[in-house]
């Protein structure tokens, strides 16, 4: 890997869900402390697999990796971490205020804000804090801080520490007093994130257009704010071995396209491929070989694979779905999973049984419009949730009511609170529930955000009540009535959308939980894109076949009460002719 042949002290690794990062990031800690260099990996994802790459169960502080010495690793649960920030910033107060003002500030350290400047801090403290980690070389993390979480230390409320008695309440982050204690660390980590001698962030993407556009979406917003020093690694490159395998040809030349077609910004980055692997990078002699090895080209002998075990495809949750008539199909999972692809494919099967359906989406790196292009269903409209535009129309309102009788000085305070980005997440809350509502008439089918945004919107309901609250005094209808709809199983059906790969599982798992604590019980599993029904005799993918099997039957067995397997697709499944494809054919289909 191009960037370890003169790595800087800092190395964060970001991309979205499923690309790898936690795969790169392993390999890149082990062949440093293989050099004899003393590394700390970190993890601040809440769904972090650091435990099963490395073989070694971690905790919230450095753990001896026994199989490579002069490692450690550590995982950061973001969860506890805000639990003991609100505690830090709300535990002076006990016995000092009145109950109801410690309640109050409890509920406003609630939002997602809190969580976020939560995990920085335990970033902060590796990063800013230089005594913390001076016994290491390399400090490594899996996860990098996102602009959305550098946006908020740019606010200037984040540093004055007003309280109850300003005109808009609190800031977005709750009585922020506590943070200027954190003031100097902070600024020295954003200051460490900027410095290209000490820090490179190491984007992480797949050779697919989304992965690519997200790449490019991450790397523009961390440059606005003087992250520069940039390094693209593209994962999981394949080479056609077998030119007789039409299924590898394709593969081949999807990638290609996709290289070839790369946003200029990112294309002109350093850049380190990494080869398709036959298997999962578990296990740390496989991540000494990442980006050293070549390819396996030898044939090995693997077991047949019995198709007839396992599921229907995606066309047979059809027929239940359309039963009720009308109510949200919601498709969830992490990034990079295919949700786009299902959404579409179950909102164009559903149109062409004469229902009436609305295809949208939460996720502001949207490409519907691209999946159903330009084709005309009748029944079938296509829109999105703008963020941007909600976000406008949110501000404006808030101004026009909150803010009419504020004098100057009380309406800045409100209109630097609202350039928070957490406004931008109330906004599209708001939004998402007006779309739920409109399930009572007809169908509607949402494409939404990736799992830890999903439930955000989801689990945080009332921390999003009492802040729309805070804000504009007025809860609508659709918000009001958002919880008992998503709850409602003839009303909202989940579809959880997975890889057949143990990072997308197990997040998916954490997603099943995090829905049920919601009291939101999924319908149905989606397994996207499997080599399982496909006949293919090229060695790579036959062994990544035999891989795909126990997560699949994870799936069938211990987490799914119904479960479609679905193939992966020769053609880019854009447009109605390939998303029919997607519901028409079976699982089972070589």
């Amino acid at each position: 890997m191009q960037f370890l042949s003169t790595p800087t002290r800092n190395l964060f690794f970001t991309g979205k869900g499923g690309v790898g990062k936690t795969s790169m990031a392993c390999a890149t800690a082990v062949q440093l402390a293989d050099r004899g260099l003393r590394v700390l990996l970190v993890s601040t994802d809440p769904a972090s697999n650091l435990d099963e790459v490395l073989g070694t169960p971690l905790s919230n502080d450095p753990t001896a990796i026994e199989s490579v010495p002069n490692l450690m690793a550590m995982n950061i649960d973001p969860e506890a971490a805000a639990r003991e920030y609100r505690e830090r910033m709300v535990g002076p107060y006990r016995g000092v205020l009145p109950d109801a003002a410690v309640a109050s500030m409890e509920e406003q350290f609630s939002g997602s804000c809190t969580l976020e400047i939560a995990a920085f801090d335990e970033f902060a403290k590796l990063l800013g804090d230089k005594q913390a980690t001076s016994q290491f070389d390399h400090v490594i993390f899996d996860t990098a801080p996102t602009g959305h979480t550098l946006r908020l230390l740019t606010l200037p409320s984040a540093w004055s520490g007003f309280m109850d008695d300003n005109t808009s309440g609190t800031s977005c982050l709750g009585p922020l007093a506590g943070l200027q204690a954190q003031q100097a660390i902070y600024k020295q980590t954003v200051l460490a994130l900027g410095d290209a001698a000490v820090t490179t962030l190491v984007l992480v993407t797949r050779p697919e257009p989304s992965a690519f556009r997200e790449a490019q979406r991450t790397s523009q917003e961390l440059r606005t704010l003087g992250v520069d020093n940039q390094h693209l690694i593209i994962n999981g490159v394949f080479k056609s071995q077998t030119p007789s395998d039409a299924i590898s040809v394709a593969m081949q030349s999807r990638g290609d396209e996709a290289v070839a077609g790369m946003p200029t910004e990112i294309s002109e980055l350093p850049r380190t491929t990494i080869p398709l692997a036959s298997a999962g990078l578990m296990g740390v002699d496989s991540l000494r070989q990442v980006g050293q090895a070549s390819q396996e080209t030898n044939e090995v002998p693997v077991n047949v694979v019995d198709v007839d075990s396992y599921p229907a495809g995606l066309g047979s949750l059809i027929d239940e779905l359309a039963a009720v008539g009308h109510g949200v199909i919601l498709a969830m999972g992490k990034g990079g999973v295919g949700k786009t692809t299902v959404a579409a494919a179950v909102a164009v099967a559903l149109a062409e049984r004469g229902l009436d359906v609305h295809l949208s989406t939460t996720d502001p790196a949207a490409h519907i419009a691209a999946t159903i292009a330009a084709d005309e269903i009748a029944g079938l409209t296509v829109g999105r949730i703008d963020p941007a535009q909600e976000t406008a129309d949110y501000t404006s309102e808030v101004l026009q009511n909150a803010g009419r009788d504020l004098d100057a000085e009380g309406r800045a305070l409100l209109e630097e609170d609202l350039r928070s980005p957490c406004t931008e997440e109330i906004a599209v809350f708001r939004a998402f529930a007006k779309a739920v509502s409109e399930g009572k008439d007809r169908f509607v089918v949402l494409d939404t955000a990736p799992t830890g945004h999903t439930v955000l919107l989801l689990d945080s309901a009332l921390a999003y009540h009492r802040e729309v609250s805070r804000q504009s005094q007025q809860i609508t209808e659709s918000v009001q009535e958002l919880l008992p709809r998503l709850r409602d199983p003839n009303f909202t059906r989940v579809l959880v959308v997975t890889l057949p790969e143990a990072t997308p599982v197990h997040e998916a798992a954490k997603l099943q939980e995090d829905l049920r604590r919601a009291e939101i019980e999924p319908f149905a599993w989606v397994i996207n894109q499997s080599l399982v029904p496909l006949d293919v005799t090229d060695p790579t993918l036959r062994r990544r076949q035999q891989h795909e099997l126990p997560f699949i039957d994870e799936v069938k067995s211990t987490l799914a009460k119904r479960v479609a397997l679905v193939p992966w697709q020769s053609e880019p499944p854009t447009g109605r002719t390939q998303l029919q494809k997607l519901t028409q054919q079976t699982a089972t289909e070589r």
